[in-house]
């Protein structure tokens, strides 16, 4: 992958603004970007606890795709294995940073660190087994290298 420089957040307004209105579903698609993802996963892992990232963050990005006009199927959409490997590799940060910070700053960070990578996947996963459907429609584990985390994405609680 090509280097890629991240769009970063000036304020926590900014981020709050993301996180609100993709949970009201009212985000315009062209803002729901790599960098709008983390923000939003970040700011629910810190900021909206009566969400339990673990079990709706599936069925927000699926239900937020819809309201765009867009399709969860086996080719485009939801990818369970990308969202999950991306909600560890937040924890992850989030548990070596200082959570005291500005939550903009947090994510800004996030974003220049190798978590926040777009590409952070391919550190894993070969690409034929990440856009598999098997990925897309459940996790599954990696194929190139072990991942940081002891417990599976799907349970690694670090950050909740």
């Amino acid at each position: 992958m090509t280097d890629y420089t991240p769009r970063l957040f000036s304020s926590d307004a900014d981020i709050e603004h993301v996180g609100e209105h993709f949970l009201a579903r009212s985000l315009p698609k062209a803002e729901w970007t790599h960098e709008a993802h983390l923000a939003t996963t970040t700011w629910l892992l810190l900021r909206r606890h009566d969400i339990d990232v673990d079990e709706e963050l599936p069925s927000l990005i699926r239900r937020y795709n819809e309201s765009v006009g867009g399709v969860n199927d086996d080719t485009q959409g939801y990818h369970e294995t990308i969202t999950r490997t991306f909600l560890a590799g937040v924890r992850l940060f989030l548990s070596e940073a200082d959570l005291k910070a500005p939550l903009h700053e947090l994510v800004n960070e996030l974003l220049l660190s190798p978590m926040g990578r777009r590409d952070w996947p391919f550190r894993f996963y070969s690409r034929d087994r990440l856009f598999s459907v098997e990925a897309r429609r459940g996790f599954v584990e990696p194929d190139v290298a072990a991942l940081p985390w002891s417990e599976s994405p799907a349970t690694n609680s670090a950050v909740r």
